[in-house]
């Protein structure tokens, strides 16, 4: 079911809402959730464009905190010059295995829905190396070998690698890691798959990084059915060169994506110090979203951007299948871009991590739909703090109240029955003019 309209606001004193009588008739807006001074089908309306006035203010805020999330353009920068570098050295190897690899992008800078780590500075870039025209005669030993000895051939990334299990590791201290994975065409794998070694290193497993990424960027373009404009979805394109191009930085990302963010972030939180390894993996959290997000936009008109958000967080368990037997429990998060990959695999060994995921599940459900609910300027700094952080809160909350006033002084700021709260004019909108963010007076 579609989330309720939950928003409400303290009410206002009987002094205060005389001094607001003015502006509830040129606006229809009083500032608070309860009180209204209309009747009939007017008081209908009045309620309904409340309603739409709050939700927008409150999409446009969870947007404004979710910027705060990423990579700064500095880190970004920085990021893009270290991955093309190392691109351009692995494709222009003289060894002949290498001849033709394929650098490619791969997780969530690929899909634009990277977080920044809580607490250091540091970041993942995550990419595969793929080897074409090759069968799987060749190690995953061998081929990771001889990509290590071209690293290792660069005076400059020879200090800087790591070995991992399953792919090496370029770290640039107190900016980000560079992680390298090979990989080579899946011939049983009708979609484009890929083979990437297993932590091992002895055998080829399954995995498709650049038909998920096309499938999830196929969902983000999505257009949920909305009764109230917000934002729109910007599609990335996918490039065939040997180095493919670094993703242009997206402003406006669309629901899907900062859902993803916003779980992500929660996640973090929630899982800080995580000793025993049990947090969430970021390819469970978006897989789970990605597919909830096409369930509801196919089937559910929704009245506002949040009740979407908070519908398809709570399915996100409706996505894996579990088998239950007298025993225990298992469960699956099919790869559907190629057969055989698990993303839950190591929960079936470790249920800890079941566990882990379904108890964090509930809280975030919890502190979404209590962010839905705040009441006033103060709750929602607390309670958006609880769901991304209280650094992105702030500054959300700061540069968006910012934006606000500048707009209210220059009579820029105005309500229309779609969109809700806009900066600027357009036709049929109703200026704004001394109430303020959230219902709360200056």
């Amino acid at each position: 079911m579609p989330a309720k309209n939950l928003f409400r606001t303290k009410k206002s004193s009987p002094k205060r809402a005389a001094g607001r009588h003015a502006d509830v008739e040129a606006t229809g807006f009083d500032g608070t959730g309860g009180n209204h001074l209309k009747t009939g089908d007017k008081t209908m309306n009045y309620i309904i464009e409340r309603a739409q006035l709050r939700q927008s203010q409150l999409a446009d805020l969870i947007e404004e905190a979710c910027q705060h999330l990423e990579p700064s353009s500095y880190q970004r920068e920085v990021a893009q010059q270290r991955y093309e570098g190392v691109g351009d050295w692995l494709s222009q190897s003289d060894d002949p295995l290498l001849a033709e690899i394929a650098i490619r992008l791969q997780g969530s800078v690929a899909i634009g829905t990277t977080v920044k780590p809580i607490g250091i500075a540091e970041y993942d870039v995550d990419l595969v190396a793929h080897v074409p025209d090759i069968d799987t005669a060749i190690s995953p030993a061998m081929l990771k070998a001889r990509i290590g000895d071209r690293l290792r051939a660069n005076g400059h990334y020879a200090p800087l690698l790591l070995e991992m299990p399953r792919c090496w590791r370029l770290n640039y201290a107190n900016e980000f890691h560079l992680d390298i994975t090979p990989s080579i065409p899946n011939p049983g794998c009708t979609l484009g798959g890929e083979l990437v070694p297993d932590k091992t290193l002895k055998s080829w497993k399954a995995s498709n990084p650049m038909g998920y990424r096309a499938k999830f960027e196929r969902r983000a373009k999505l257009r949920a059915r909305i009764r109230s404009a917000f934002g729109r979805t910007l599609a990335s394109t996918i490039a065939k060169d040997s180095v493919e191009p670094y993703p242009e930085q997206m402003k406006l990302k669309g629901l899907l994506r900062r859902t993803v963010q916003i779980a992500k972030r929660h996640r973090d939180l929630e899982f800080i110090g995580d000793a025993d390894g049990v947090a969430p993996l970021s390819i469970i959290i978006t897989t789970l979203t990605s597919r909830a997000y096409e369930f509801c936009v196919g089937n559910v008109v929704y009245d506002h951007e949040l009740d979407l958000i908070v519908d398809l967080l709570r399915r996100m368990p409706d996505m894996i299948e579990t088998r239950v037997t007298d025993a225990s429990a298992e469960w699956y998060l099919w790869n559907q871009t190629t057969k055989g990959e698990n993303f839950c695999e190591k929960w079936n060994k470790h249920p800890e991590r079941a566990v882990a995921f379904f108890e964090w599940h509930i809280k975030l459900i919890a502190d979404i739909e209590r962010l839905a609910a705040a009441e006033g300027l103060d709750d929602v700094r607390r309670l958006l703090g609880d769901v991304v952080g209280r650094t992105p809160a702030n500054a959300a909350l700061d540069a968006l109240t910012a934006r606000l006033s500048t707009a209210r002084t220059g009579n820029k700021l105005s309500v229309t029955k779609p969109a809700g709260l806009i900066l600027g004019t357009t036709v049929g909108a109703t200026p704004v003019r001394s109430n303020t963010f959230f219902g709360d007076a200056r």
